[in-house]
């Protein structure tokens, strides 16, 4: 029997999980380890509310976490309640999904001005992700600045102009719903480096942008390359194009009170702010080199910014023992081995990169180098460790309240019960509120 643990419950980790079984069937036991006390990561956290279809794809996971030979074992914090070295201890591998929680750093003065957030922080407060659920945006002044170029920064903008009702069906969090609904914004401008044939927005997410209630969205005409060179992108950036073409196009006819305003060519330099809340964006206007990197041409300009989301990438959380790459933002690996018994997947191997189904692939690769790595029983991975029940042993010695997946199902419904009217679910923000939905008071 091989142990397999992976820790972190999301696309990577249960993608991991449906290999191992394919591979091995009965003769693999996985344990999927998460430290909040619900499972799914990303897709409960990440995706945006108003997305609810592509949520739908945790019920594939559903159906792997109720097989018997695998376990998931939440409220447990690697690093904390358990060591990497105890882990391969215990396991015969370890996977590592912890995904990329973490912002990168904007890294330009002002960023510690109030009212600035990462993506990560705001779509977790939204998401009602307990890391971020008291957050509380200042949303009394009237612009929003959104930095990046890919569908994160679509997401935070698209909420950022909704109206209450347009909500209805989603299962963003009743007080963020609240506290938008009071909001004074009136505009938001996404800021990119580089221009409309260099988006990483998809056509799906960016068509959205034209069928909102109250915003409209607009884009420069002069910031859109001749049209006769949409013919050299591939199809899917080709139609995100033609989305972009279509608000220029538009202009004053789709006035409304609201407007998304996309600033290509356009790097912010610093953050202004007065009494250390932002109140600006100073920004460099660029250009395209010969390799298509954007440099500045030492045009300044600034605009007004009451309130500042940067969307420019994530990292993974370091663990103690575990080799990382900083500069990469993600565990050091070659090809998902870190040290022997040791692997990453995910997120967690290449950075933040793909969509979620770019690791169902990658969960299958994983699992391959493990398989190769166990052999014939003379690979670099020793087996026959305790797996499952040594960690038990060590949960109750050490009184960790374990949340199981028939615990999450108690959660699972706690908050389908307490939603709002025309909403799935009212997510519990607090991991305490979960603990004792699933009745591990």
């Amino acid at each position: 029997m091989l142990n397999i643990a992976i820790i972190g419950s999301g696309p990577a980790g249960y993608y991991t999980a449906e290999a191992a079984q394919k591979q091995w069937g009965d003769g693999v036991r996985v344990d999927i380890f998460d430290r909040l006390p619900v499972p799914y990561g990303l897709i409960r956290t990440g995706v945006a509310p108003d997305h609810q279809s592509i949520k739908g794809v945790s019920r594939r996971y559903e159906a792997v976490a109720l097989t018997d030979n695998v376990r998931f074992l939440g409220n447990v914090t690697v690093g904390t309640d358990i060591t990497i070295a105890e882990l391969t201890g215990l396991y015969d591998a370890v996977v590592l999904a912890t995904g990329a929680p973490n912002d990168k750093p904007l890294g330009i003065e002002g960023d510690d001005l109030a009212n600035v957030f990462g993506s990560a922080a705001f779509v977790g407060w939204y998401n009602g992700h307990p890391a971020f659920a008291g957050l509380e945006p200042d949303l009394s002044g009237s612009h929003a600045v959104v930095i990046g170029n890919g569908n994160v920064a679509l997401d935070v903008a698209r909420i950022l102009a909704k109206t209450t009702p347009e909500f209805t069906g989603s299962d963003i969090v009743g007080r963020a719903l609240e506290l938008l609904g009071t909001s004074s914004l009136t505009q938001v401008t996404l800021l990119g480096r580089r221009g409309p044939h260099q988006i990483a927005m998809t056509p799906k997410e960016l068509g959205e942008l034209g069928h909102l209630t109250r915003a409209a969205p607009r884009v420069d005409p002069a910031d859109l390359p001749p049209e006769a060179e949409d013919a050299a992108l591939d199809p899917g950036q080709r139609k995100s194009v033609t989305h972009l073409r279509a608000f220029a196009a538009a202009g004053d006819a789709a006035a409304k009170p609201f407007t998304v305003d996309f600033d290509f060519f356009a790097a912010p330099r610093r953050l202004l702010g007065e009494g250390g809340k932002v109140t600006g964006v100073e920004i460099e206007r660029t250009k395209l080199d010969e390799n298509g990197r954007a440099v500045g041409t030492g045009d300044i300009y600034t605009i007004p910014a009451s309130m500042v989301v940067a969307c420019i990438g994530y990292q993974t959380s370091p663990i103690p023992g575990v080799p990382f790459d900083a500069a990469g933002g993600r565990f050091a690996n070659e090809e998902g081995r870190i040290l022997p018994g040791l692997y990453c997947v995910g997120w967690a191997r290449r950075g933040p990169s793909g969509t979620i189904g770019t690791n169902r692939p990658d969960g299958f690769g994983v699992v391959e180098k493990i398989a190769h790595d166990v052999g014939a029983g003379d690979g670099p991975i020793e087996t026959g460790k305790p797996g499952g029940e040594g960690f038990d042993a060590l949960a109750a010695e050490r009184g960790l309240k374990l949340v199981e997946f028939h615990d999450w199902q108690k959660i699972d419904e706690a908050e389908v019960k307490r939603a709002r009217e025309g909403a799935p679910r009212e997510k519990f923000v607090a991991v305490d509120e979960m603990i004792r939905a699933a009745g591990k008071h």
